[in-house]
This record gives structure tokens, C-alpha cells and sequence, in this order.
């Protein structure tokens, strides 16, 4: 009964860490990806300033705001790394900023889907300003207990 204990045992403490490992393998060929694509981006971004006559705002404007989301997703990965395995909900809030002004710049045919997108802008700058005035210090909770931790 003992052996079969420290078998679970070991089992549970070693399987957060085998995930782990395959999430950060994960993320790091998501990066790979994601590098490769701002690349080509970049690439077609040139082809764009170098075509003679090119006078097409909306397509210059849209790989502008593709190029941002794509730094971003990456910066967002570089930061988990930085920061111990955690994402910053404030870079999800960025990437959605972004993607909804890619969405105004691009498809702004009709208005009321514009001040839709608008208000949800406003709605992530207000959330971006409740996530800073908040104290970045929270007591450190036990998993198993669900109370703070005597420190």
C-alpha cells in the first residue's frame, strides 16, 4: 500500500512538470511560427512600398496592424518565459485593442458595427485601467486548501 502511495505521489508531483515542459515546447514552435509569418509579412510590406503606383491605404493599413499583432503575440511569448510562466493579462488586452482598430480601419462599411467596435475598444482601456490601479501584491493561496499560506 506504501509502494503504491509514493508511486502516485510521484506521479502527481511529476506531471505538472511534463506538461509544462510540453506547453513551453509548444509555445516555443508557436514562436518559430510566428517569426517565420512576420517575416514574410515584412516581406510582402516591402513589396508594397516598392510597387509603382500602389496607392491602396486600406492594404497598407491592414499589414501595418497584422505586422503589430504578430510582435505582439511574440512579445506576449518572450514575456511568459520572462515572467516565470505567466502571461500578463494586459498584452491580451493590447491584442485585442489592436485587432478591434485593424477591424475599424478595414471594415468600417457600416456604422453601427464601428461604434460597436468602438465601445468594446473603450471597454478594454477601461478594463487595461482597473487591471493597473489594482495592487499588483495578492496573498499567495494554497492549492489545496483554497486559504492563504502562512508566510
Amino acid at each position: 500500500m506504501n509502494k503504491r502511495k509514493l508511486v502516485l505521489s510521484v506521479i502527481l508531483k511529476e506531471t505538472p512538470k511534463l506538461l509544462q515542459l510540453f506547453l513551453n515546447f509548444c509555445l516555443v514552435v508557436l514562436a518559430l511560427i510566428l517569426s517565420f509569418l512576420l517575416i514574410k509579412n515584412i516581406v510582402g510590406f516591402l513589396e508594397i512600398l516598392m510597387k509603382d503606383g500602389s496607392n491602396d491605404y486600406k492594404l497598407f493599413l491592414t499589414n501595418i496592424l497584422i505586422f503589430f499583432l504578430y510582435f505582439e503575440f511574440l512579445t506576449m511569448i518572450v514575456k511568459y518565459f520572462k515572467e516565470d510562466y505567466h502571461f500578463p493579462l494586459r498584452y491580451f488586452i493590447y491584442i485585442g485593442i489592436t485587432a478591434m482598430i485593424r477591424l475599424i480601419i478595414v471594415e468600417h462599411d457600416h456604422p453601427i458595427d464601428t461604434l460597436i467596435y468602438s465601445l468594446i475598444i473603450l471597454i478594454l482601456i477601461i478594463g487595461y485601467f482597473i487591471i493597473n490601479i489594482t495592487p499588483l501584491e495578492r496573498p499567495v493561496r494554497s492549492w489545496f486548501t483554497n486559504k492563504p499560506e502562512e508566510g
